[in-house]
């Protein structure tokens, strides 16, 4: 089955360069267009050089027809883009041009301006003339100022010009990737968690998506009415048997299934996983087996289930389903991750679906459950923390819901990582695998039974944990925390673990600790967090987080981001420059949802 060719409806969006000049004719015009159209190609090559879209081909980007001088230009620029599907904006120029005529006028298109720091032209004239005019006019946009003079004729774009470009490339390609497509809630409020409580509102106006329902009933539905592919059932069963290996039951004897409940689970878990996956995105197989409306799907991007209570009181538990489709690879192969929230954690999903748009990487759910402390960790196994562990760690752990890309069994120089799909070789998929053994759920918590992942994450990668919550009369606000995953003595480790259940994924993780808010100290990150859950992405991507939420207008209530890394629309600086964060708040409220 080739997912790649249902799996995103429509094309993907593009990326508009718009080269602006000068429009005085006789001379001046004349002798800035080829300067400014290279500008404009070289902006272009760096950008399908390095991003890439979801299905891992490389971004495409638009340039206007002819350099834009003035109004008439703008519109017939406005006019390519729109039938281009050109979502994001790139402005660029190395002279000053007619600001208020060329600037990018659509309220909803993520707009960046790029002057030429030149001493012939003034180009940082023009970049701040209309970056005036966009703050007047409430449409915010970034602005992008190399930090050395370059001389006229050079073609080179400048590391830090580079830097900012890729970055607010990387955060305008996820608002427009979102636009159009669906959140898909499986069911509805799960054990009370507000986060379950999936807020039409905030998808719409914030994210640019659809909110779609399904009763979790669908799923007896389809497995008792045969609606999915049966020749794949088989194709993955046989897979499951062969890759997934079950592992101890920790359950007390008196109340453990028997053997033949639990093989029968296994058939009910992995015909969940394929159902799940045809609920978001469709399955033109489908349509050939008689069920047409079935076929198409919700056009989701990403998902939540609710499982608990009502599910798995009777029926296996999520996990297995969550699991496979949040990770890089299953009976089909390596592909891309889908992004289903545990739980139905909406917000949590959100978030999940931010770092995924943002590095092609699948995404760990888990629960922010413990805050050990260098002291407790010492009385309790004797070990002395140390290294990026010294000052304490967070253990982030839940029911088994967790990627198996997690795991760190993937590796780039040499060091654990999670890569995006197409990096990622057949081996590393194998070890990902070899390092996840599935557990007979704990049947106090999952009666209906079922299978939950459990692996332990390698140490030494770089990840940033993000949550989103929703505060009344706010809306959504974002907390960030970059850190490392931590390894720790193997005793250390199952001892630890053993105080909660063991029969779940861990993640040790260790925040980056700056003296300042909420990070002064590694019990002030847990204190501070919003919820009871977070989303851990591989990489140190606050600052494209950060990026992001400003073009959504989502104001960061807590982050360990260097200050020199952040990058928003340069009116953010006209509310405060005292305070970035305060500024934040109040530029958000101001300019408010980017689609309402």
């Amino acid at each position: 089955m080739a997912e790649q060719q249902f799996r995103w409806k429509g094309e993907f969006p593009k990326i508009g360069i718009r080269p602006t000049i000068d429009g005085r004719r006789r001379g001046v015009r004349e002798s800035l267009e080829e300067q400014t159209m290279n500008m404009a190609l070289g902006v272009a090559k760096l950008i399908s050089d390095n991003l890439r879209y979801p299905d891992g081909t490389p971004v495409q980007c638009v340039i206007a027809d002819t350099t834009i001088g003035g109004v008439a230009e703008s519109a017939a620029a406005a006019s390519k883009f729109a039938k281009e599907n050109v979502g994001v904006s790139i402005t660029v120029t190395p002279c000053w041009c007619y600001g208020t005529e060329t600037m990018d006028m659509d309220p909803a298109v993520p707009k960046a301006v790029w002057g030429f720091n030149g001493t012939e032209r003034p180009g940082a004239v023009y970049l701040a003339a209309v970056l005036s005019g966009y703050a007047q006019k409430g449409l915010p946009a970034f602005g992008i100022y190399g930090n050395d003079v370059q001389d006229a004729g050079s073609k080179e774009v400048p590391e830090d010009v580079k830097g900012k470009l890729l970055g607010f490339a990387r955060a305008g390609l996820a608002v427009a990737l979102m636009k159009g497509k669906s959140y898909l809630s499986m069911g509805s409020v799960s054990m009370g968690i507000a986060g379950s409580i999936v807020n039409d509102a905030f998808f719409q106006e914030y994210l640019g998506l659809r909110t779609e329902y399904i009763d979790m009933s669908e799923f007896v539905r389809r497995m008792e009415e045969n609606i999915y592919d049966p020749v794949e059932f088989e194709k993955a069963f046989a897979w499951v048997k062969k890759n997934c290996v079950e592992g101890p039951d920790n359950n007390p004897e008196d109340i453990q299934l028997s053997r033949a409940k639990k093989d029968q689970d296994w058939e009910t878990v992995v015909k969940m996983t394929i159902i799940a996956r045809d609920l978001m995105v469709g399955n033109p197989r489908l349509e050939e087996l008689g069920f047409g409306e079935e076929a198409q799907g919700h056009n989701a991007i990403v998902s939540g289930f609710q499982g608990q209570r009502q599910w798995t009181d009777h029926f296996p538990n999520g996990d297995f389903m969550e699991t496979m489709l949040n990770s890089s690879f299953d009976w089909n192969g390596i592909r891309a991750p889908y992004i289903v929230s545990t739980e139905n954690d909406s917000l949590n999903g959100a978030v999940m679906l931010f770092g995924n748009l943002l590095t092609n990487t699948a995404q760990i759910f888990a629960d922010v459950r413990t805050y050990w402390s260098p002291e407790s960790v010492e009385r309790v196994t004797g070990h002395k923390l140390s290294g990026a562990a010294e000052n304490g760690i967070l253990h982030l752990i839940n029911s088994g819901s967790a990627t198996m890309d997690g795991t760190g069994e993937q590796s780039r120089d040499g060091q654990p990582a999670m890569k995006p799909f197409w990096e990622i070789t057949e081996e590393e998929a194998q070890k990902c695998l070899d390092a996840t053994s599935w557990r007979s759920a704990s049947v106090g918590y999952f009666r209906g039974g079922g299978y939950s992942s459990d692996f332990l994450t390698r140490g030494g990668m770089p990840l940033t944990m993000s949550r989103l919550n929703l505060v009344k009369g706010i809306g959504p606000v974002l907390q960030i925390a970059e850190g490392y995953s931590v390894d720790l003595p193997e005793a250390v480790h199952k001892t630890l673990d053993e105080r909660t259940d063991p029969t779940w994924p861990t993640t040790w993780f260790a925040p980056i600790l700056n003296g300042k808010g909420a990070f002064k100290n590694v019990y002030d990150v847990m204190d501070n967090w919003g919820a009871n859950h977070g989303s851990i992405s591989y990489g140190h991507i606050g600052a494209d987080l950060i990026t992001l939420a400003s073009m959504l207008r989502i104001p960061v209530s807590m982050h360990n981001v260097p200050e020199e890394q952040l990058f928003r629309p340069r009116a953010w600086g006209l509310f405060g420059t005292d305070n970035a964060e305060s500024a934040d708040y109040r530029a958000c409220a101001n300019f408010g949802p980017l689609y309402k």
